[in-house]
């Protein structure tokens, strides 16, 4: 069946709070997506951010991100009052998620929210806990931790914390338990309010296509927890990181720092944490999307220490050992393949041997020859995008490509200023056989660049903060959309 979805992170839905939030901004989109005629809401990551802001660094592979709790939610429930939150808070420009403003502001005010919630914790709320508490008692300690070392690495944590050893959690507990149960009710509310909203894309036929990075961060609740899984030497401190060779991107590679996975260990356990990540993830999605996946392949390690990229090699990865592990555990699973960057003809094998489909983005089509990212060359079983949240936007890729890359693609798509540079691509995307077809919402509106996601390779204020304006989520422009998901049979 042709479908299509639009790319849109929690992070960046219009709302009068700081940030997109799980409550009514998350609904009002959910009755967006329907109106347009689509039948999936990709996603970025939803766990906490990290370094430089980035949901693919984050402090857990597990938690949810306590920045998108719903307030007006919780004062439904009567754990806020109307005067002790609003937009001044924590919104200095509603266009732009400011991150620095909502560290200061937003847990003063879910700790209010929890000094109401915890004078008789319900019964549900331990049963969370419970269920939960494969990864939630880690995340909590961590989190508490963290907040009495004033946010240091864990590799700076003082003996026996740092080693996690058991003597250290019991005294954790003993002299931090309302502490530890305040992150715990962050990861409660969470659940409450993202249960509630997958419900309603159901009851809406929206799938959610979710994402999940295939490294965790180097100072992590995972890596503290568990360091058997990560490359590490004695000290706990990564023996190589993870990021990938100069490309596109960025001339000096990419170095991301994440530590490498000890894929040895993992074989053994028969990739026991990979198969309760994989199992846990798609009961909060319908469809996961794995981010770099061709590094289960072959990955790019750098020694730790290194400036950039440049030094880094290629190793090999778990193949289809571990996809055969989750298969024989899950039964077949809804995952794409991000597929993307320098690929090694292995990569393709893999590719193909798992049966999941891999990605076509047209800004790769228009180089010189005949590129599998034209659309003449899609497989059906494939998602198609014009561009992901590491590129730019279609217009400002159109005005900025190489005056080759213009040409080609204005004689490939037809492309004319009367239409627009950025509707075009977004039309040639559709057109495509491949069986689904993501758009980011800033194409569908044809947005510049202040409309990007995510510049790969920089750090500073203009990543991961653009929101949408709540006028752009109009009947109008879900009108126009709908038309082309009738017009190229996805609707």
């Amino acid at each position: 069946m042709r479908k299509s979805g639009i790319l849109m992170p929690v992070a960046s839905l219009p709302g009068p709070y700081g940030i997109g939030s799980l409550g009514k901004p998350a609904f009002v989109f959910i009755d967006f997506l329907k109106k347009a005629g689509q039948k999936v809401w990709q996603m970025l990551p939803l766990s906490p951010t990290g370094f430089g802001d980035s949901p693919y660094q984050s402090c857990s592979a597990f938690a949810g991100n306590p920045y998108f709790i719903d307030l007006d939610i919780l004062r439904k429930k009567g754990l806020l009052k109307k005067g002790e939150y609003g937009a001044k808070e924590c919104c200095t420009n509603e266009g732009a998620v400011d991150y620095a403003a909502l560290y200061h502001s937003r847990y003063g005010i879910l700790r209010k929210a929890f000094a109401r919630f915890s004078t008789w914790y319900p019964d549900d709320y331990y049963r969370f806990c419970y269920e939960q508490g494969w990864w939630l008692e880690d995340y909590a300690l961590y989190m508490t931790a963290k907040g009495l070392y004033e946010g240091k690495s864990y590799l700076e944590w003082p003996e026996p914390v740092r080693s996690h050893t058991p003597e250290a959690i019991r005294q954790l507990y003993a002299e931090h338990e309302v502490e530890i149960h305040f992150w715990k009710f962050c990861q409660y509310e969470f659940s409450l309010q993202w249960t509630a909203l997958k419900a309603y894309a159901g009851e809406n036929g929206i799938e959610i296509m979710g994402d999940i990075p295939i490294y965790v961060a180097a100072d992590s609740a995972d890596v503290w927890a568990a360091p058997e899984l990560f490359l590490l030497d004695a000290c706990g401190v990564p023996k190589e990181v993870a990021g990938c060779p100069p490309d596109a991107f960025s001339d000096a590679g990419q170095l991301w720092g994440n530590p490498l996975y000890d894929w040895a260990h993992h074989e053994k356990t028969g990739f026991a944490w990979w198969v309760r990540r994989i199992r846990y993830a798609l009961n909060f999605y319908d469809i996961l999307r794995i981010d770099h996946f061709r590094g289960f392949d072959t990955y790019y390690a750098i020694p730790y220490g290194a400036k950039t990229a440049q030094t880094g090699e290629w190793r090999s990865g778990p193949g289809m050992k571990l996809f055969r592990a989750v298969k024989q555990a899950l039964g077949d699973v809804p995952i794409v393949a991000e597929d993307l960057g320098e690929l090694f003809p292995s990569v393709y094998e893999l590719l193909a041997e798992s049966g999941f489909p891999g990605m076509k983005v047209l800004q790769f089509a228009f180089g010189p020859g005949d590129s599998e990212y034209l659309p003449h060359n899609h497989p059906v079983h494939c998602v198609v995008y014009t561009g992901t949240h590491d590129n730019t936007t279609a217009a400002a890729w159109y005005r900025t490509a190489a005056p080759a890359q213009r040409k080609k693609a204005a004689a490939y798509l037809g492309l004319n200023r009367e239409e627009g540079f950025a509707a075009g691509l977004v039309r040639g995307a559709l057109a495509s056989p491949g069986e689904l077809c993501i758009i980011p919402l800033a194409d569908y509106l044809a947005l510049g660049a202040e409309a990007r996601i995510n510049t790969p390779s920089t750090l500073g204020g203009s990543n991961w903060v653009w929101r949408a304006l709540p006028g752009q989520l109009c009947a109008a422009n879900a009108k126009k959309i709908a038309a082309l998901a009738v017009l190229y049979g996805r609707a």
